[in-house]
């Protein structure tokens, strides 16, 4: 059973790779959005992997953040989640993202429990009709 208070940590360096431009989503050599929505989930989500019972694992469902500094290239990225409430299959994390300099990301991220084949199944038939 999982219970509040559980947290994660991840770190990035950012590369070009992860950069706005190269990602699409704007012009500069900054560490983009998606990349930090990116980490943030997946701090999320192997924060509470070990937890869940064989063959179960979560998805994402909600991602309300905002990123309130640009970090360039080089620069170290960590990112921590909190899982602040559970309710049945729904885990609600705070989620935050700091550079080097200070906290770059903050904001609310929602997973459900899923049963990882029977999802996958799920949304493999879409292919079939």
């Amino acid at each position: 059973m999982l219970e509040k208070g559980i947290r994660g940590e991840q770190t990035v360096v950012v590369t070009k790779e992860l950069s706005a431009k190269e990602m699409g989503s704007g012009e500069l050599m900054v560490y983009a959005t998606p990349a930090m929505i990116a980490l943030m989930e997946k701090t999320a989500y192997t924060s509470v992997a070990s937890e869940l019972e064989e063959g179960m694992g979560t998805v994402g469902t909600l991602m309300n953040v905002s990123h309130i500094a640009a970090s360039p290239i080089g620069m170290k990225i960590r990112c921590e989640s909190e899982l602040v409430e559970v309710e049945g299959r729904k885990l609600t994390f705070k989620v935050e993202a700091y550079d080097e300099t200070g906290k770059i990301g903050e904001g609310k991220h929602e997973r459900f429990i899923v049963a990882n084949e029977k999802f996958q199944s799920k949304a493999d038939a879409k292919l079939e009709k």
